[in-house]
């Protein structure tokens, strides 16, 4: 006869069966169908070019710097603070003097420095020399032949194809000042973008062209000669301008207002931006992207002079606070949103304490940092991970070569290319073998985007050093995978690991035989397993320690039982 304790005892012992094998039976289901709570949190593929970027980066006066070990000194300290790229000036007047005359040497010297320590350049061209006007009583204002200025691009755009990919044309047009003390004229300022974008394509088809920024100003053509930037970029667009550049550089100053303030056509802050990328939408240009050329608050003294403060005041805490809040919060609602330029990183000492400018710094002269030097220091940690989601071959987790540097081309064996039919219009194309990619990122699986055809190459993937299970092996460390296919498909994805322990994983691509392209990448899993093995784990011992109680009692009712 089987006793009342006994009863309760197998009955526990079938329930905690039961409960554990529901759970697990639930766990591997959702994981059959998506695992929604993994995925709700990828990112989404950013489709505009040049906004899956590292979007901090800050404006340099390196062609002012006369001391090699202060330039270097400046921007080793921006490396370490997690600054991606270099917002530096080119003036045409100091690169040639004479006509077909050029000092490459200071440029040269300055664009390796930027790259040695992982900095990508964005080029200001402007300033042109003597030779190119009659009237040289401004040294802004354009040259008389705006096709002088053409050939400088030309010759600056080829002198450094590989090293700089991105090339401002101008600066500030609708300010009376920056236009040679002229009245602001969009339709000029358009014909010359026009002769630029030109000439600089027909140097490097891989150049990115960025239209100048636009100083924000609420004041329309009168005494001053200035014109409101939104009266400025709709003339622009009037004149035709959306066919010549690539990307609209734009100005985000926040004044004393937090980077949420909305937009207003009578206010100046950081989301006037918004309202020239309605102009750009409302003409068709919605899937190019906006850098941010100058971006920023201003932290004046609280009694500095009230009639000297241009962008206003805030103190070093909001400023710092502010500077990165306004970053994250960008990204978050700005899909076409790319690099944000911070101004200033540091200047040379020809800016004093009694000029507001002074106050923009990130650094001190003399290498001080100030409290928004520490702020963009923090809130770049992490970045070179990549998590769940797409990624496009621009983003900060991609390192190029064997010392994995952030800028691509030259002796990496990578060439970024535009390329329409690539996800964003762009990828990274290596024509010689030996050449090395890595990719960082936290997950449980990893896919690649690139280009299958017939005439693709092959690649020796690695993760974490070792083979990937499934793919035959080239050599001890590394599997091959076949780009080959029947016929061409771009954005292919191609799946390389998958049941990789959460955490954070290397992959390592290395080009056996060219052609070969990289288009992105779509990060798995996040912190949930591959596959359930610990749930699986617990529940064999709890269905192990139920047979066990189920087997005892069953036999001690045995053995009583004549």
């Amino acid at each position: 006869m089987i006793t009342t304790p006994e009863k309760w005892r197998i009955g526990l012992a079938l329930l905690a069966a039961t409960v554990f094998l529901l759970a697990d039976a639930l766990t591997l289901l959702q994981r059959a169908v998506g695992a929604p709570e993994a995925t709700a949190a990828y990112a989404p593929l950013r489709e505009i070019p040049n906004t899956d970027v590292n979007p901090f980066g800050a404006n340099f006066f390196l062609q002012w710097e006369a001391e090699p070990f202060k330039r270097e000194k400046t921007v080793q300290m921006a490396a370490a603070a997690g600054i991606g790229w270099a917002k530096q000036h080119f003036p045409w007047e100091d690169i040639e003097p004479q006509p077909g005359q050029f000092r490459w040497e200071k440029y040269d010297q300055i664009v390796d420095l930027y790259r040695r320590y992982g900095l990508r350049v964005i080029a200001r061209l402007d300033r042109p020399p003597d030779w190119t006007r009659r009237d040289n009583r401004f040294k802004e204002r354009p040259p008389d032949n705006f096709e002088d200025f053409g050939d400088f691009v030309y010759a600056f755009v080829r002198h450094f194809k590989g090293r700089v990919r991105y090339v401002q044309i101008w600066n500030e047009p609708n300010l009376f000042q920056e236009w040679g003390a002229q009245p602001a004229d969009p339709e000029a300022y358009t014909r010359l973008l026009a002769i630029a974008y030109r000439r600089a394509k027909e140097a490097d088809p891989n150049v990115y062209v960025l239209a100048a920024p636009l100083a924000i100003t609420t004041e329309e053509v009168g005494f001053r000669g200035n014109m409101s930037d939104l009266t400025f970029l709709e003339r622009m667009y009037r004149a035709g301008a959306g066919k010549y550049f690539d990307i609209l550089a734009a100005n985000a100053f926040g004044m004393d207002r937090p980077p949420q303030d909305p937009p207003d056509p009578g206010v100046l802050n950081f989301r006037r931006v918004e309202l020239q990328r309605r102009i750009m939408e409302r003409y068709g240009d919605g899937d190019k992207p906006v850098w941010f050329n100058e971006y920023g608050w201003n932290a004046a003294p609280a009694d500095f002079p009230p009639e000297k403060l241009i962008w206003q005041r805030v103190d070093e805490e909001q400023q710092a606070a502010w500077t990165v809040e306004g970053i994250r919060w960008g990204r978050e609602h700005w899909p076409w949103a790319g690099v944000f330029n911070i101004w200033y990183f540091r200047q040379i000492g020809n800016l004093s304490p009694q000029d507001p400018d002074y106050y923009f710094r990130m650094v001190d002269v003399d290498f001080t940092p100030r409290l928004v030097y520490y702020a963009v220091k923090q809130a770049t940690q992490g970045m070179r991970i990549a998590g769940p989601g797409y990624h496009q071959e621009t983003s900060p987790a991609v390192g190029y070569g064997e010392r994995a540097s952030p800028v691509p081309g030259g002796e990496t064996g990578w060439e970024p290319r535009i390329a329409p039919r690539a996800s964003a219009r762009a990828d990274l194309l290596a024509r010689q073998p030996g050449a090395v990619l890595r990719f960082t990122f936290r997950g449980t699986g990893v896919e690649l985007l690139t280009r299958r055809a017939p005439d693709a190459g092959h690649l020796a993937v690695a993760v974490d050093g070792r083979p990937v299970p499934g793919l035959p092996t080239v050599d001890p460390a590394h599997s091959v995978l076949d780009l080959r296919a029947d016929r061409e498909r771009w954005q292919a994805r191609m799946p390389i690991a998958t049941d990789l322990a959460p955490g954070v994983h290397v992959l390592e691509l290395r080009v056996l035989e060219p052609p070969v392209t990289v288009d992105g990448f779509v990060v798995l899993g996040g912190n949930t397993p591959a596959w359930p093995l610990r749930r699986l784990a617990l529940f064999s011992l709890g269905l192990l320690i139920a047979v066990w109680l189920v087997y005892r009692d069953v036999s001690r009712i045995a053995a009583r039982v004549p």
